[in-house]
């Protein structure tokens, strides 16, 4: 197998300095970069990382991580003599010393400066520090050879679809059946440290909107019989081409999404769809969403809809969903919660979604009502529901009567029922669960088993989210989009004044201005029009699925909505960070929880761009429970080729994570901020790598 990139890569300034007020890059400043842009290339292609100069020679194993987390790989040295090996342990011993003798005498002598010239000083003393680490790498290399950090290897072609953690044949060796063995189940030995291949036909996906509604066949593993056979309704609104999938058709079930909508309106009493909003309806949870249709007419409307589906070897809605640039990930009622906190959606719905609703004792309905909001709905399509085929099976008939009555003990109010379709009202008064019959439905969580923030924990036999103080009626909130301005006592809730949201929102104001005006011209001189695209339109719809991998207050994805960007963003918050997930859904925008050092439910290359500001600090202040090196070839799973990374983080760890993306094959480049000495971007494009026939 021969592996070649598609076309060379347009290199931008190595090192760029942006002020915190820019709007854009000069062309002038381009020009004045160009020779130091060379010979830092130059320069940093014959360095050894700083910490290979204080490793042992014996032979490592192939992802041994040093003391401060990173991923470093063996060194092939040789075999030299007993005095040559005494000589270099000198060598290295000598080169501790002068470093702890030369940061001491250096921190001393900075504080024995006066206040007034103590800032100046210390920037031209942190210069030297850096030069002090170069000069060690080339030193190094004079030590160690010609040896340098090898790149990390493709994956096999069978791993190109490939998602850590899912593993269906080790599941099932564990024991896992009855559907279980398609659970998320993330082993100490389940990540492939290894860059994964796009499919042999691999397309880059036309920009949006078109490629809402036209998506290559080679860009997803689905065959022509899948896509006919397919038995959700919103599966079947999909033409299967030569090359491409469309789901822009004429035919009367494509209508049948609007007409369904339509539906669902009025049975919650709204005249139609585009009142949704009004009704304090904004995010929906779509449970197998087929291949994201429903959500995809609604986005019109202003309505963000996310699809969880369950993992699927093939023919993934997820994927589908994710390929025509739309909310989706991995998510399943089988046998665990959510990573969502209690009370995040203002609409649940399920068409033909596959899930057994009257199984297991109920508990997927008691899931569902734990992450509904009070006032939310319940909607649920199923041939179940049809009053006359019930009738005439008596098994219908039970099951179809045990969710109506758990619905009730769950003190859901049914709104309207027509043909195969209920609506479900979740109540806004907490006094109802008072009001029942004693012994009747699942009882209320203590505060013990109440948990705010559940990580996969294993679904529950009673009511969540009664002890939240986030527990108000969605007729209750702010509508859509004032609702992304929570007012002071929201906020109090978070332990936030409305001034750390007003500045945070300022700052990303800025950062995403500044990160446009860096993004606009290197995407642009590489290809200014793809064959099929339609010629972009302000804001420029360069880029549609974004993932936020430490979101905070969401405050990306509310720059980028203000800037009237057509993206939409995955806003992970980490379990190692501050709880600032229910602020992000409450705002209106999407978000999950996850460990980064564990892979994110989703299919290899589903992101646009991947951004990540102060996580790889977070992740230091935890002692590197993984290596950078994990983190970044998960990365490199979930981006699309040719898409974009933006770092934002400590200078010095900026410095560390370059050296990691020679090895990961990324073109990088080194971003100063001038406001701030303490800070760096990386900016970084990850190549499109064809594989070519055996």
């Amino acid at each position: 197998m021969v592996i070649k990139m598609s076309r060379p890569l347009h290199r931008g300034v190595p090192a760029i300095r942006v002020t915190s007020s820019s709007n854009g890059l000069l062309d002038s400043q381009v020009k004045e970069q160009t020779e130091k842009e060379e010979l830092d290339r130059n320069q940093s292609s014959h360095r050894f990382p700083f910490w290979s100069l204080f490793s042992d020679n014996s032979p490592l194993t192939k992802y041994d991580a040093t003391d401060n987390g990173f991923a470093s790989d063996p060194f092939i040295v040789g075999t030299p003599r007993s005095r040559h090996r005494l000589t270099i342990l000198l060598l290295k011993s000598s080169l501790v010393v002068i470093v702890i003798l030369a940061l001491t005498g250096s921190f001393w002598w900075t504080l024995s400066i006066s206040t007034s010239s103590r800032g100046h000083i210390f920037h031209s003393s942190r210069r030297l520090q850096e030069q002090l680490v170069s000069d060690l790498w080339d030193i190094g290399e004079l030590s160690f050879g010609t040896s340098r950090m090898k790149e990390i290897e493709f994956c096999p072609g069978e791993l190109e679809n490939y998602i850590p953690c899912f593993n269906v044949s080790e599941n099932l060796d564990s024991g896992f059946s009855d559907g279980n063995e398609y659970d998320r189940v993330c082993r100490q030995r389940s990540r492939q440290n290894c860059l994964v291949l796009p499919p042999m036909n691999y397309k880059i996906p036309l920009r949006w909107p078109t490629g809402r509604d036209i998506i290559w066949v080679a860009n997803v593993k689905i065959t022509g019989q899948e896509v006919f056979t397919s038995g959700s309704l919103t599966k079947r609104m999909m033409m299967l081409e030569e090359e491409q999938i469309s789901f822009r058709s004429a035919s009367l079930m494509f209508d049948g999404v609007e007409d369904y909508s339509h539906q669902i309106a009025e049975m919650i009493g709204l005249r139609n769809e585009s009142n949704f909003i009004q009704a304090g309806i904004r995010t929906i949870l779509d449970i197998g969403c087929g291949y994201g249709s429903f959500g995809a007419h609604l986005f019109s409307e202003q309505i963000l809809t996310i699809c969880i589906a369950n993992y699927e070897s093939s023919g993934s809605q997820v994927q589908l969903t994710l390929e025509r640039g739309l909310p989706a990930m991995i998510g399943s009622f089988s046998s665990k919660q959510l990573p969502h906190p209690s009370l995040s959606f203002d609409l649940l719905h399920c068409a033909r979604c596959g899930i057994d609703w009257d199984k297991n004792d109920g508990s997927f309905l008691i899931e569902v009502d734990r992450v509904l909001r009070p006032g939310g709905y319940f909607v649920w399509t199923s041939p179940l529901i049809n009053v006359q085929s019930s009738l005439r099976n008596k098994e219908k008939q039970k099951r179809w009567n045990f969710v109506r009555d758990f619905a009730e003990n769950l003190c859901w109010e049914l709104m309207s029922q027509q043909d195969e379709t209920v609506v479900w009202k979740k109540t806004s008064k907490k006094t109802c669960y008072n009001s029942r019959i004693s012994g009747s439905g699942p009882s209320i969580c203590s505060k013990v088993q109440d948990v705010e923030f559940p990580y996969y924990r294993p679904l529950q036999n009673c009511i969540g989210g009664m002890h939240s103080r986030r527990w108000v009626p969605i007729e209750e909130r702010a509508t859509w989009p004032s609702r992304s301005n929570l007012n002071p006592s929201e906020l109090a809730l978070y332990g936030l004044h409305l001034d750390e949201l007003n500045e945070d929102t300022a700052n990303y104001r800025i950062i995403v201005r500044n990160y446009w005006s860096l993004l606009s011209p290197l995407i642009f001189s590489d290809h200014p029009k793809r064959p099929g695209d339609e010629d972009p339109s302000p804001p420029y719809n360069m880029l549609r699925n974004v993932l936020d991998m430490n979101a905070r207050y969401g405050g990306l994805n509310a720059a980028l909505l203000e800037a009237r960007k057509s993206v939409w963003v995955m806003n992970v918050v980490p379990t190692t960070g501050p709880k600032y997930l229910p602020l992000i859904l409450d705002r209106g925008y999407f978000g999950v929880l996850h460990d980064w050092c564990e892979a994110f439910p989703t299919y290899p290359r589903t992101y646009d761009m991947v951004h990540a500001e102060g996580l790889l600090s977070l992740e230091s202040s935890q002692h590197w429970r993984c290596t950078m090196l994990d983190i970044f070839t998960e990365i490199d799973r979930m981006l699309r080729p040719e898409g974009w990374i933006i770092i934002r983080d400590a200078a010095l760890l900026i410095d560390s994570a370059r050296v990691l993306t020679r090895r990961l094959k990324w073109e990088a480049r080194v971003i100063e901020i001038e406001s701030n000495n303490d800070e760096r971007l990386l900016i970084c494009q990850k190549p499109f790598f064809k594989r070519q026939p055996s």
